[in-house]
């Protein structure tokens, strides 16, 4: 199995996208070291600006950069982004629906040893409501690729949501298409949804419930806005329960878009996989997978438990 970090894929498709098209410019926080923004900055130091520890500095920059007909590429840490930027986010780049792109990293739980003032868990929950903008949560290094060079062809705000460690590569992958959710392998007792790191979790866990005579099919739901609502409703209709996987508080991400949904079109029982409303703590990152009950563990254990609930 093969680990890649999701960061060095962006930082490399940067530069790809940087050699088609001389309107691309990448804005960093200080943080380009991290973020793998540094690949384009060796490259391009002309269209490369560092605006220092001032991220809500960094996303009106980006803004008045957009405005004049740059495509931006705008990077520091989630909790970052999507806390100090929030303001410029919101009232500035979407209001205005101006072609930012927001690639965060170190998002999640894995972050690890950094701890909880870094360990950005309420992003998606902070974004999600704001109109003009896109939610992008890939799998892995590959998915990465794809998801940035779409959000490159695509005009307006976009977020998307990295992880810090290495990330196994996906196996079973299908086109990545903005907004259009997939089966990444099928089963016959429930659906699983899942996005970011915890696609791979859950294969894990469906090879545990395999030992128990159980099996789910697993959908990567990597465009968390717009969401795949037809591919929701279509699994829901198919196996009457559900699981959602998200490596996010509980509170505002995949696992309440999923229930707004089926709420509203086709009510069904759904349990989520997700951090109960606490903050993150130092450690390691599969360890922390096991104390905020993230890992595959967890998972086939509440797979198991949602469908008793349903017989």
């Amino acid at each position: 199995m093969e680990f890649i970090y999701a960061r060095d894929s962006y930082g490399q498709t940067l530069v790809e996208l940087g050699e088609r098209d001389s309107q691309l410019v990448v804005l960093d926080a200080d943080l380009s070291g991290s973020t793998r923004t540094v690949f384009f900055r060796k490259q391009f130091p002309q269209r490369f600006f560092n605006l220092g520890v001032a991220e809500q500095n960094m996303m009106t920059v980006a803004a008045g950069l957009a405005s004049c007909g740059k495509i931006v590429f705008a990077s520091t840490f989630a909790m970052f982004a999507s806390t100090r930027g929030l303001d410029q986010i919101r009232n500035t780049i979407c209001y205005n629906n101006l072609n930012v792109k927001i690639v965060a990293t170190h998002a999640g739980i894995t972050v690890g040893e950094d701890g909880a003032s870094h360990q950005a868990l309420e992003d998606i929950a902070f974004l999600r409501p704001i109109p003009n903008m896109r939610i992008i949560v890939p799998c892995d290094a590959q998915e990465t690729k794809e998801a940035v060079i779409s959000a490159y062809k695509i005009p307006g705000p976009v977020y998307i949501r990295l992880g810090r460690a290495k990330v196994p590569v996906v196996e079973n992958k299908k086109e990545f298409v903005v907004g259009k959710g997939y089966v990444v392998e099928e089963g016959k007792d429930l659906v699983i949804f899942a996005c970011g790191i915890m696609v791979y979790q859950a294969l894990l866990a469906n090879q545990l419930l395999k030992q128990r005579g159980i099996s789910a099919t697993i959908v990567n739901i990597h465009t968390l806005k717009p969401l795949d609502e037809d591919l929701i409703v279509e699994c829901a209709q198919k196996y009457r329960c559900a699981l959602v996987c998200e490596e996010h508080t509980k509170i505002g991400g995949l696992y309440s878009a999923v229930v707004e949904v089926l709420g509203r079109k086709y009510p069904t029982r759904v349990e989520g996989i997700g951090v109960e409303n606490r903050f993150g703590q130092s450690g390691d990152p599969a360890r922390l997978l096991e104390e905020y009950g993230l890992s595959s563990n967890h998972i086939a254990n509440k797979a198991e438990a949602v469908i008793r609930q349903k017989d």
